[in-house]
């Protein structure tokens, strides 16, 4: 593949370097619009209909021709129309129609008149405004016209798409299945939780932060808990995820001076590149592919594994479940307080983000060692400084990035 081990590789050409290799692997199925909530679209869905399909009305009032209203006369109400009971009687000169907003306009109408603008005395009704041709008449085709794209393929399906796909009459939809992800944490160090720890014994964290974030993207998840630093053990974790999974995501291991033999199997099974890239937390990181499978390599510290999963990995399993993805929102904000920062690499600090009386701000969460989990759970931002940025001044503009969906 190819891959520069030499320096520290920056965020974004290691994005792209593996955007590049990455295609979609899951097939499509057909599913029952209810069912396919949080699944990925297989193709474009083109509207069977226009919509509205008809002309009708945007407020409750009266359907009038210009012409009449021309001599300033009360018209005379010829009867009315409701959503789902349109008029349907003659409608002589000098007349009106009472309507209702949703309700389709009577063959002819120039415009609806809002009856705040009208006097009504018994059925004779004075108009207080004249009306624009079209004023307050919704026209067909005017939101979705029939045939228009109305979902590109690569959406994901979300509480909002579900009405606007069943208002279409749409009752199935092309749908990619789930990327399978098959996870493990390794160390001899680590202990699932619920269980006591012994003297140099941590908790499993990071695999819980992983699966839930799998969970957000709509992955299935093959969890196969902690490997222990034993050759044998991780040879048959990698060949069992390598063949049941379309991507194995690990945690611990990836970093100089860790066992030596999980980079050995890695390479002995596959081609995978061990990087060091300049963010801050995250240096270690390892991407490459099993036989089967695509690698990714988190490393170890807590904060670490979030961030980097976040910021390369979230795009990645996006290109491969075949989800169109949107990089996150990002805005200026003022430094509430100073911020230490060493120059060398992009910085993803923990902040919070709040409107202060100038606009927004945003200050730290405290430590930002990459072993403190607490820092990010506290926070609901990145503060991200810039790789040849150093030391800020409270005051100064930072650049922040909120968080999205796997962190909210």
């Amino acid at each position: 593949m190819g891959f520069d081990t030499s320096g520290l590789l920056p965020l974004s050409d290691a994005l792209q370097g593996m955007l590049e290799q990455l295609a979609c692997c899951c097939d499509s199925e057909q599913l029952p619009l209810p069912e396919a909530l949080g699944r990925v679209l297989a193709s474009d869905i083109a509207s069977p209909l226009a919509v509205p399909p008809f002309d009708n009305s945007a407020m409750d009032g009266y359907a009038v021709r210009l012409a009449d209203l021309a001599s300033g006369t009360p018209l005379i109400m010829a009867g009315k129309a409701f959503a789902g009971q349109p008029y349907q009687g003659e409608w002589p000169a000098g007349h009106c129609v009472r309507i209702m907003t949703g309700a389709p306009v009577p063959a002819g109408t120039d415009a609806v008149v809002m009856q705040e603008e009208t006097q009504a005395d018994g059925d004779r009704i004075t108009f207080l405004a004249q009306p624009e041709p079209g004023q307050n008449i919704r026209r067909a085709g005017s939101d979705i016209g029939k045939g228009a794209c109305v979902l590109p393929a690569g959406t994901r399906l979300t509480p909002r798409e579900m009405p606007l796909l069943a208002s279409l009459g749409v009752a199935t939809v092309a749908v990619r299945r789930p990327l399978k992800v098959a996870i493990f944490s390794t160390g001899d160090e680590l202990k699932p939780v619920g269980t006591p720890l012994a003297h140099g014994d941590i908790y499993d964290s990071n695999r819980y932060g992983v699966r839930a974030m799998l969970a957000r993207m709509g992955c299935d998840c093959l969890d196969l808990g902690i490997i222990p630093d034993d050759p044998a053990q991780l040879r048959a974790a990698f060949i069992r995820a390598d063949e049941e999974a379309d991507v194995l995501i690990t945690t611990g291991g990836v970093s100089v001076g860790e066992a030596d033999f999980t980079k050995q199997l890695l390479d002995e099974l596959g081609e995978i590149g061990f990087w060091k890239l300049a963010i801050k937390p995250g240096k270690p990181f390892a991407f490459g592919r099993l036989p089967r499978a695509w690698f990714f390599g988190l490393p170890g510290n807590p904060v670490s594994a979030m961030v980097t999963f976040d910021q390369l990995v979230q795009p990645a399993l996006a290109k491969l479940a075949g989800q169109r993805f949107e990089r996150p929102l990002q805005l200026q904000a003022t430094a509430a307080e100073p911020l230490k920062k060493s120059l060398g690499r992009l910085d993803f600090q923990r902040g919070i983000l709040s409107q202060g009386p100038n606009g927004l701000e945003v200050r730290s969460t405290g430590s930002q060692d990459s072993a403190v989990f607490s820092s990010l759970s506290r926070a609901n931002c990145y503060i991200v400084l810039e790789r040849e940025r150093g030391r800020v001044a409270a005051g100064e503009t930072v650049t922040v990035e909120p968080f999205g969906g796997l962190l909210l």
